[in-house]
């Protein structure tokens, strides 16, 4: 579709304000003559807003640019190619009336989905570019956003051009479920390859950058950009006020804050950022060169599935009683020898990491860690990783490809830690380092999720080569209470939420997003989980005998393989 075309339904946006899962409300240029500029709130001209960049011109505050109105200002005059349009959304967890709501949206957007990406020319230098647009659904990532970048990233490692996402996004799209959480995986693992062939790739953080957005994609960038006063963090603001009880201090998780702490690399104004990246490329080109790969290093079972509603299997992965990750590691390895700290900043008790050895074998095992009783969970923080435990899970990770260890994840977390002690350290950019690096670990990994498998904080210990589940386990987008709010606005439709999430062991199995479950006694506790960690075992040394003997690249790109086809 030409630009021209696209940008038809683009000059006067809808007006509407906001983002998923927080109070941040970001300026769009409302219809007519006449406007209110949101932040300084006085009468400005809206084709003076439109005309001057999407910038109000008496506080000069940042509006929302559409995505073909941002190409205009970024791409050499017609040298836009659009990729990728026009993919279909499947509506993968049967959410009522979601088709409907995106078939409207392409109506009044005039775009595809929350994403347009292409190939452009930045100063003569041909570049594959992508850019959300707000205006649809917030420019939340499902499985069409997930698909394109992915698809993007792919050919532009086939044709070897540097790539720059302009990020702006809610997260996750709830109304897609866990085929949503995915995303965050696939794109991170095409990045990865798109990286290992010596590849440019800039990412540009705008408001609002949060949630699966930041946790993924946008914190990968080999060269992290940002424009001024932008919202970019993982955990929306709203959600972590009403977590921790506090109030957030000005300029939380701003642009200025996040540079501040390490995490952009340079703050760049919006009339300068065509001129910023001109150069970026200019400096890179003859780093563009594909970069020769080092050489090369290195039985289904049925499940008894009793008929349980998908709530009643949340409130059991949650029960106090539930065996947790000590007392798997206890039954199933020997000389267990714990590890501890990132080498950055802290050891995070939130995950416990070692070696031992199974059947012989000497293998990584990290888990992350719930305790029994208050004091214990108070201990390991409720088993809500911080920045420094999948930093800690990643430099294990690491150690255990340099020694042609298996890597044995244990997964049992309600969710990454949201405070701000979490941001001010980076927890989006971890959460998507382990993605990144878990995609194209040269060693095998598997995990195990046996309890509760929370957002993006779960899927950091377990972008694997297979992921197992315990029959009452769950493993979601988000708690069901947060999936009820954030959509109904009402967060004692839990119960309701949890049915339509899929979150369940069978539904997933089913979905394809994890290989075996493994049946459960009626009551589980440490005192009747023998069966399990017998049938455990068993498994176990299957997959270490058939993934170990794995070429090291088949390995690799088995796993990419996995992921793509979410």
């Amino acid at each position: 579709m030409k630009l021209d075309n696209m940008f038809k339904k683009t000059r006067r946006p809808s007006g509407k304000k906001g983002h998923i899962g927080g109070k941040h409300q970001s300026p769009e240029v409302p219809e007519g003559l006449l406007c209110k500029c949101n932040k300084c709130q006085k009468a400005i001209i809206t084709e003076d807003v439109i005309t001057g960049g999407y910038i109000c011109p008496k506080c000069h505050g940042y509006f929302r640019m559409p995505a073909p109105e941002r190409i205009r200002s970024i791409a050499d005059e017609d040298t836009f190619e659009e990729w990728d349009r026009g993919i279909e959304n499947t509506n993968p967890i049967g959410y009522k009336g979601y088709p409907e709501k995106v078939e409207a949206l392409k109506q009044t957007t005039g775009l595809d989905e929350a994403v347009v990406t292409g190939k452009a020319a930045i100063h003569g230098i041909e570049t594959a570019l992508g850019v959300c647009d707000g205006r649809f659904l917030m420019a939340s990532m499902g499985e069409v956003v997930g698909e394109k970048i992915t698809r993007m990233v792919e050919r532009a490692t086939e044709e070897k051009l540097p790539v720059i996402i302009f990020t702006c996004s809610g997260g996750a799209r709830m109304q897609e479920g866990i085929v949503s959480l995915m995303q965050m995986a696939k794109t991170s693992a095409a990045l990865k390859r798109h990286s290992d062939a010596g590849l440019l790739y800039i990412t540009v953080l705008t408001d609002p950058t949060t949630g699966g957005v930041t946790a993924s994609f946008a914190m990968l960038g080999d060269i992290i950009l940002a424009e001024p006063g932008a919202l970019i963090g993982f955990a929306g603001p709203r959600v972590i006020e009403q977590t921790i009880g506090q109030k957030l201090p000005k300029g939380f998780q701003r642009s200025e804050f996040l540079k501040e702490h390490g995490f952009v690399d340079q703050i760049v104004e919006r009339q300068k950022m065509r001129q910023t990246l001109g150069k970026i490329l200019k400096m890179h080109q003859t780093g563009n060169e594909k970069v020769e790969k080092a050489t090369k290093e290195f039985q289904n079972r049925k499940t008894r599935l009793k008929t349980l509603e998908a709530w009643d299997r949340v409130q059991i992965s949650r029960r106090n009683d539930r065996p947790v990750a000590g007392h798997y590691i206890e039954a199933l390895f020997q000389d267990f020898v714990e590890l501890h700290g990132d080498r950055y900043f802290a050891d995070d008790p939130a995950i416990v990491g070692g070696i031992a050895t199974f059947h012989g074998r000497a293998v990584t095992v990290i888990a992350q860690a719930k305790g029994q009783n208050t004091k214990e969970n108070i201990g390991h923080n409720f088993g809500m990783p911080s920045p420094e435990g999948y930093r800690k899970a990643l430099r294990l990770m690491k150690q255990a490809e340099k020694f042609h260890r298996p890597v044995i994840c244990f997964v049992d977390t309600p969710g990454a830690f949201c405070g701000i002690s979490a941001e001010e350290r980076g927890q989006g950019e971890a959460i998507a380092r382990n993605l990144y690096e878990m995609s194209a670990l040269k060693t095998p990994i598997l995990s195990i999720v046996i309890g509760e498998g929370g957002s993006g904080g779960a899927l950091a210990m377990a972008v694997s080569d297979q992921v197992w589940m315990l029959e009452n386990s769950i493993y979601s987008i988000l708690s069901p209470e947060g999936f009820a709010s954030i959509l109904w606005k009402d967060s004692t439709k839990a119960a309701q939420a949890a049915k339509v999430m899929r979150l369940t062991a069978a539904d997933l199995k089913e979905m394809g997003i994890v290989e075996k479950v493994f049946a459960e006694p009626e009551h589980f506790t440490v005192e009747t989980m023998s069966n399990i960690a017998d049938e455990l075992e068993k498994n176990i040394e299957g997959y270490l005998e058939e993934y170990t003997n794995k070429d090291i690249q088949e390995l690799v790109d088995s796993r990419y393989e996995r992921f793509r086809r979410m």
